[in-house]
């Protein structure tokens, strides 16, 4: 071995072109390295290190073989290299931590359905959680959807008009026909109390959720910025159309604040997305650094959101006819997420990207501002039954449609 590693050393040092080194190349299969080769001449050194594996531990003797230069160098078994030897552990460990946060979001509905659990079980650990955190915990996840997203993809949502529009229909057409539709079954079918029909028509009345557009994101982060346009048009135009429905569907006119609608939007949308842009444009270090910070605050902001209402409403949603409110809820939701995502394949059948446009509108249409409801509902309604629908929209509307995050996002990853 000691021969041949001298004498490979000793080719390696007469890389001039003499004949002795040529004749000597030849003789034992050297490469010959061009004269401009770009080639450094560390990685030819490399290249004439014969692999070596360990024989016997005991005897501390070693099995060389000479390199092979038609093939790469592959280690026997059990021979580990000095690269991966000396590579510390440390950055492996972070970089694991770094993963399990960035991939949080993969356990939203599990954490949603947990903080379900303990709203009902100890209503106190959610009851802090008051209306008054509702505004900065939606802006949050605003932000988030900010920093992951860029103007340019908001200019090409403007630039679908029909798809909003689509968006447009589902949420001030499509869903107070089913509203009605439920409204008048729990009353005519299910002898439930008229305030429980007008509580879920209530639910069909008002703007589509900001947590439509977490859901999207989640699931299609090219299309948030559409649900967002989308979300925010509803919301701008619910001034007027919430009371004209309202009015329309349960004969109740609902004065809505204008002022207070307006400063409601900048706060949760247009504020925190700004904000989110301008940080990813201008300070993009600083964007990577919170980065794999925001979807686990963002799965326990969202937690929270669902798990308060439920927990302050509680009394009410364990009434006696509770479970029949809960199974029209359900059926409310999923009629409506089912025809937001089917509906859209008739008309949108030759956009490259109609699946995905399939899921957002899903989730627009199926995904309600039941806070909204709740809000109009205490104040502007005696009856505190009325309120009963919203705070379980609030809670059913967030588990179905983060289970679908769940149910999409796998689906795209085993590309099916």
């Amino acid at each position: 071995m000691s021969t041949r590693l001298r004498t490979q050393s000793t080719l390696f040092a007469y890389s001039g072109c003499s004949p002795d080194a040529s004749r000597a190349r030849k003789r034992y299969g050297v490469p010959t390295l061009p004269r401009n080769s770009l080639l450094s001449a560390s990685v030819f050194a490399a290249s004439l290190v014969p692999v070596c594996s360990v024989h016997s531990r005991r005897h501390g003797s070693s099995k060389c073989k000479s390199g092979d230069f038609s093939e790469p160098l592959e280690p026997e078994t059990g021979w580990e290299s000095p690269a991966e030897s000396i590579q510390p552990s440390v950055p492996r460990d972070q970089f694991s931590i770094v993963e399990v946060l960035k991939n949080s979001n993969s356990f939203l509905p599990h954490v949603v359905l947990a903080s379900t659990l303990l709203a009902l079980i100890y209503p106190p650990s959610f009851t802090w959680f008051t209306n008054r955190y509702y505004a900065p915990a939606l802006g949050f996840l605003m932000f988030a959807v900010g920093v992951n997203s860029s103007e340019r993809d908001f200019l090409e949502a403007f630039k679908r008009p029909a798809a909003i529009f689509a968006g447009y229909i589902g949420q001030y057409i499509v869903k107070p026909l089913l509203g009605y539709f439920f409204g008048m079954m729990s009353v005519t079918m299910f002898s439930l109390p008229t305030s429980i029909g007008a509580g879920i028509m209530l639910v069909s009345c008002v703007s589509g959720a900001q947590l439509s557009n977490y859901a999207t994101f989640l699931t299609d982060p090219s299309m948030a910025p559409l649900s967002i346009v989308m979300t925010s048009l509803s919301t701008a135009t619910a001034v007027f159309v919430t009371p004209l429905l309202s009015l329309l569907l349960i004969r109740k006119r609902l004065p809505v604040d204008v002022k207070g609608m307006v400063s409601s939007i900048l706060q949760i949308v247009v504020t925190p997305i700004t904000a989110g842009l301008l940080l990813n444009r201008f300070f993009p270090w600083i964007c990577n650094a919170i980065r794999p910070l925001l979807p686990p605050l963002s799965v326990f902001v969202t937690a929270l959101g669902v798990g308060a209402p439920l927990a302050i409403n509680v009394d009410s949603i364990m009434s006696s006819f509770g479970l029949m409110i809960l199974l029209l809820i359900i059926a409310f939701h999923l009629s409506a997420f089912v025809i937001g995502y089917f509906l859209p394949g008739f008309f949108f059948q030759k956009a490259p990207d109609v699946k995905a446009l399939q899921r957002t509108l899903s989730f627009e249409t199926g995904m309600q501002s039941s806070l909204l409801a709740l809000a109009l509902a205490n104040r502007f309604f005696q009856d505190p039954l009325v309120a009963v629908p919203p705070a379980i929209s609030t809670v059913m509307m967030s588990l179905m449609g983060f289970s679908l995050v769940m149910v999409w996002a796998r689906g795209r990853a085993t590309g099916q």
